[in-house]
């Protein structure tokens, strides 16, 4: 770790490209997090004096927010006035050594300032530009804002969510954000291998109504089918039984034997083979039919014990289940501690905190050291170190802290400040 600037030195399948991360809140900064943990240098472009909003979002830790640092760890910081002309020529050098530029405002803003995707496509046509909105640069409603809130309700997953007799519901988490980050890192992966083919950049264009229509799994092509309009279900799957929750002794726990070999194997478990061969159970599609009937003689048995006894028993069977965790029981959970799933971070005052980790596990490249807090920046906390090395003509990370060869003199760095200035 190099603890002077708080950066990881690390390696990985991005080793090498740099990200200029025009973003700012969830969407963006999600997505450029998950390319700084598979080794790219991302470097965050913010507001002078205030930065990203999130810097203002709660929960604090000395006045630092940890929403900002859960989705900026491993980043650096720089404070350009974009409207000023010698911030504009600071970022026109970072431009021409930068693989890649995320941005997340509105249809039209980056192109008002100066730096939208057909201008840059001209200029630096080595540049992967991502984009990512409402919906989308095309279209009736491009110009319209998107909100997490505003796409979970057009995009139709709140009709989906929640019980038949209750208002919709909002998933628990950004589900809008988060899946349009997704798309776009998986975009801008395939544009930077496209790239090592032709040398050429491509423009990203995600929309977050798009990527809420594309997560709907059978949903539209149910009703093109069916002629009915699915609707929520509360916590079983639609088209799968016994695939919900059931009650034990001492709470409701999840059981999902999602074939016929499963249903058979869950029979054997709760001592009652013959449900297996219930005229009413036989197959999946008469599961789902009868499904208040499935609950019912299920949860006569299951009410005997507590849950930590079937969840055992089905386990050993291989039949799929799991208690409903709260979020208190995921920082000490065995399976993700073993997967490197909860790692460390802090900010400038020091004080770390758990968070998740990265998912993509790669034989090729070493995870995340989970006992070295990740870094995430201080507002403008990088200047002073980009500028040095636009000035050396470098774009790669400094040394290791104890092999650097110290400081440009004051002069040089000066110097340079008078030319960009």
């Amino acid at each position: 770790m190099d603890t002077s600037q708080g950066l990881p030195l690390k390696k990985g399948p991005l080793d090498g490209i740099t990200v200029l991360d025009f973003s700012r809140v969830l969407a963006g900064p999600y997505c450029t997090m998950i390319l700084a943990d598979l080794g790219a240098r991302v470097i965050k472009i913010e507001r002078i004096a205030t930065g990203d909003d999130t810097r203002a979002f709660g929960p604090f830790i000395e006045d630092e927010s940890a929403y900002f640092m859960c989705f900026n760890r491993g980043k650096e910081s720089i404070a350009l006035d974009i409207k000023s002309p010698r911030d504009r020529d600071l970022l026109e050098r970072m431009l021409d050594q930068a693989d890649v530029l995320v941005e997340n405002f509105r249809p039209g803003v980056m192109d008002r300032l100066g730096y939208g995707a057909e201008r840059l496509a001209r200029t630096h046509p080595h540049l992967v530009y991502a984009s990512i909105s409402g919906f989308g640069h095309t279209g009736p409603l491009s110009d319209l804002p998107g909100y997490d809130m505003v796409v979970q309700a057009m995009g139709g997953i709140m009709s989906l969510t929640g019980w038949p007799d209750a208002p919709p519901a909002r998933v628990g988490t950004s589900f809008g954000d988060l899946s349009a980050a997704l798309f776009a890192a998986i975009g801008i992966v395939a544009s930077l291998y496209k790239r090592t083919r032709d040398a050429q950049g491509s423009r990203v264009d995600i929309g977050m109504l798009d990527c809420q229509a594309a997560l709907m799994e059978t949903a539209l092509a149910r009703y093109d089918v069916e002629g009915k309009v699915p609707t929520r279900t509360g916590d079983n799957h639609p088209s799968l039984a016994p695939f919900e929750t059931f009650s034990a002794k001492d709470g409701r726990f999840v059981i999902a034997a999602g074939n016929d070999q499963l249903f058979m194997l869950m029979a054997d478990v709760l001592g009652n083979p013959q449900l297996a061969l219930d005229p009413r159970f036989i197959t999946n599609d008469l599961r789902c039919r009868n499904r208040p009937a499935l609950v019912q003689a299920i949860e006569e048995i299951t009410r005997t014990e507590p849950m930590e006894h079937w969840i055992d028993q089905l386990n050993i069977a291989g039949v799929p289940c799991a208690p409903i965790n709260t979020i208190d029981r995921l920082l000490d959970h065995p399976q993700l501690a073993a997967r490197k799933m909860i790692i460390q971070v802090q900010g400038a005052s020091g004080r770390s905190f758990r968070t998740a980790g990265n998912p993509i596990k790669l034989n090729t490249f070493s995870d995340i050291d989970v006992n070295t807090p990740l870094r995430a920046p201080a507002l403008d906390e990088h200047r002073e170190r980009i500028l040095a090395e636009l000035m050396s003509g470098t774009g790669d990370y400094a040394p290791a802290s104890g092999t650097d060869d110290g400081p440009l003199p004051q002069e040089d760095h000066d110097q340079f400040k008078q030319v960009i200035a």
